[in-house]
């Protein structure tokens, strides 16, 4: 997954955990000579752009004092949307039965792109039925993964 060092997440979570809300994941994306570093939340009560305002001036202070990015970067803080990002074990848990579109950094029998319904998730691999079959996708390979939004 194209997630953001572990030092970054260790240090953001508490920060935005301490302002009331969860962090759902944190994304790096590397573009050329700049970097964007973006920044899911979510609350019970659902994100509005003042909450994603609040975290951004927390977070924006909390890397400059650090200095645990190199080099320009842009900082984008948002709720997960309804095409929610799954970064880690327990949220593919949390989701089982919904859904995913996921994206593999490998191919799985010819392919890295799977949408299906979530079956399950253990210590290595994610479950997923698709296209009439089951796959064992392994959640090291996982580059990407969002909910399939309903309307």
């Amino acid at each position: 997954m194209r997630t953001a060092p572990a030092n970054v997440q260790n240090l953001l979570e508490p920060v935005i955990s301490a302002l009331g809300y969860e962090l759902v994941g944190i994304e790096y994306l590397s573009q050329g000579r700049g970097s964007l570093l973006r920044i899911y939340i979510d609350h019970a009560d659902g994100i509005n752009v003042h909450d994603c305002e609040r975290v951004s001036h927390q977070v924006s202070g909390v890397l400059d004092v650090e200095e645990v990015i190199r080099g320009q970067y842009a900082l984008e803080v948002s709720s997960p949307g309804l095409d929610r990002p799954l970064f880690t074990k327990e949220q593919f848990q949390r989701f089982v039965g919904s859904e995913v579109n996921i994206r593999l950094s490998v191919a799985i029998e010819g392919r890295k792109k799977f949408k299906g319904i979530l079956r399950g998730i253990d210590d290595t691999n994610v479950f997923l039925h698709t296209d009439d079959q089951e796959f064992s996708l392994p959640f090291n390979a996982i580059e990407k993964a969002n909910l399939v939004p309903i309307f």
